[in-house]
């Protein structure tokens, strides 16, 4: 990267940071803030096309820029079978879009002194003190040998841990355990205690060794809860939810609220979309409204809406403030979207042209990367399809929810990024 492409990034960064406190996502006409009313027409186009296509039932997209909303639309149904037609306040399971919030939890408390990210998880968590990892043997098994150092909590951050979600080498003790894949709803057990049968069991790699996505985030919540004295549900509603005002996004719905639940639906090759079986695991609709309501998981276990999202989307474009409610410092912020994998030479199986900060997948080379967009931009998404972004240099905000798993490999995520850069005219 040159000097001079260095002092533009810093600049639009160090702009968008002096805007904290003045935004709080009203409403404007697409051209007010530069891009085309008639460009993102063929968004909608697209997007109402993949509903009429039976690829998915439905969705809702929201994109802001420059602290504006000048797009928020839905299109299909939030539930087929009793023709419900979507609407932008549906809410929808946003699974691993559930880690960003968490991660700038446990940044609210390093900001208070009350911990630090370099430091071992085990300080908060003895049953981390000493873990093992599972290294494959000669005759195609494994064994079980001593983790080289701590696990730290901005491992966690990073997913660089060496934790998997319970399908690597020892997927059999991990089965054993009880403890496999990211959906925890339907514990009937405080996810402390799951978290603490975790550490016993073998890890997929060492700490720092490489990026290995996982329950990191779902640790990183129990370490909120033991730090701040509260449970995790009650942590980020007081220092994030309640501050943003994110009114809709919760780990289990109130009943005043669970009519705006949008329905989970399976897209199998070569077959119609299928509803998603009662609760069911992951894949089904879920333990969300009528589950035991005990297990935060701060890796996948809230439910939200785009409106809610956008506005802690543009609190974190902000650099930590909106609407008066500061939640981060600008400079943490800067460190949370600064990469921390690829920059120490750690083995990255995200995104090419992509490394990873702590919480967010960040665009590092736009050719290796092969999309439009601009470098600095942090995302992520959540394994129904939903996806979202934040490009500093645009100051542009995406959030797109849809309610599908699995997805049967539907191209909408690349053709939103294409449709959304092209309405960009100034």
């Amino acid at each position: 990267m040159t000097k001079v492409l260095r002092s533009s990034i810093l600049f639009v960064c160090l702009l968008w940071f002096s805007l904290g406190n003045s935004q709080n996502l009203e409403t404007a006409l697409p051209e007010e803030v530069g891009m085309s009313s008639a460009r993102l027409d063929r968004l909608s186009s697209v997007l109402r096309q993949y509903v009429e296509n039976g690829e998915m039932a439905g969705n809702v997209t929201l994109i802001a820029r420059k602290g504006k909303i000048v797009y928020h639309s839905a299109f299909g149904s939030s539930d087929i079978e009793s023709n419900k037609e979507m609407d932008t306040d549906a809410i929808f399971r946003i699974a691993s879009q559930s880690k960003a919030i968490i991660s700038v939890a446990v940044m609210i408390l390093q900001e208070e002194g009350k911990l630090l990210i370099a430091e071992p998880i085990g300080k908060y968590l003895p049953e981390w003190k000493g873990t093992t990892v599972a290294n494959k043997n000669e005759n195609g098994g494994y064994d079980v040998v001593p983790a080289q150092r701590a696990i730290t909590i901005r491992d966690l951050l990073t997913h660089t841990a060496g934790i998997g979600y319970g399908n690597g080498l020892a997927k059999d003790e991990w089965k054993a355990a009880g403890i496999q894949n990211w959906y925890f709803a339907d514990r009937n057990e405080p996810i402390a205690e799951t978290i603490a049968r975790m550490a016993k069991l073998p890890m997929d790699a060492q700490p720092g060794e490489r990026f290995v996505y996982g329950y990191n985030t779902d640790i990183l919540g129990v370490v909120v809860e033991k730090v701040s004295g509260k449970p995790l549900d009650l942590f980020i509603k007081e220092r994030i939810l309640d501050p943003l005002g994110m009114v809709d996004t919760y780990f289990y719905l109130p009943k005043n609220k669970i009519d705006r639940l949008t329905t989970s639906y399976m897209a199998h090759k070569g077959k119609s979309l299928e509803r998603a079986p009662e609760p069911g695991l992951g894949i089904g609709q879920g333990h969300y409204v009528k589950g035991p309501r005990k297990s935060f998981s701060g890796g996948a276990g809230l439910l939200s809406t785009s409106m809610d999202y956008a506005r802690f989307l543009q609190m974190m474009l902000n650099g930590g403030a909106l609407n008066g409610h500061r939640i981060l410092s600008p400079k943490t912020v800067e460190l949370m979207i600064s990469d921390h994998v690829v920059s120490r030479e750690i083995p990255y199986t995200g995104r090419d042209g992509s490394g990873f900060g702590l919480g967010f997948s960040i665009t590092k080379d736009l050719g290796q990367r092969g999309e439009p967009g601009s470098v600095g931009t942090f995302e992520w998404g959540g394994a129904y399809g939903s996806t979202y972004w934040v490009d500093p240099v645009e100051e542009l905000i995406l959030v797109y929810f849809k309610q599908l798993i699995p997805t049967n490999g539907v191209d909408d995520r690349g053709k939103l990024r294409s449709l959304i850069y092209q309405a960009i005219i100034e």
